[in-house]
């Protein structure tokens, strides 16, 4: 079964690199970012939440490495 895609599930048109609560759910523990496989989120999306989590990293919102 495919997953749906949880952006457009819940009507989210932009990812914003300030809301960490919605990043951290496709970063795993080790704070690397989850594929697309893993996590059903369409191509768009995908690269918009790559682009919010290293801006969020590099503003030191996010970690780069988790210990």
């Amino acid at each position: 079964m495919k997953k749906q895609c949880y952006f457009s599930q819940h009507n989210i048109k932009f990812i914003d690199y300030k809301d960490t609560d919605i990043l951290k759910k496709f970063v795993n523990p080790h704070g690397r970012m989850i594929s697309r496989k893993r996590t059903g989120i369409s191509a768009k999306y995908q690269r918009q939440l790559a682009t919010a989590i290293k801006r969020a990293r590099f503003m030191g919102l996010m970690p780069y490495v988790a210990r």
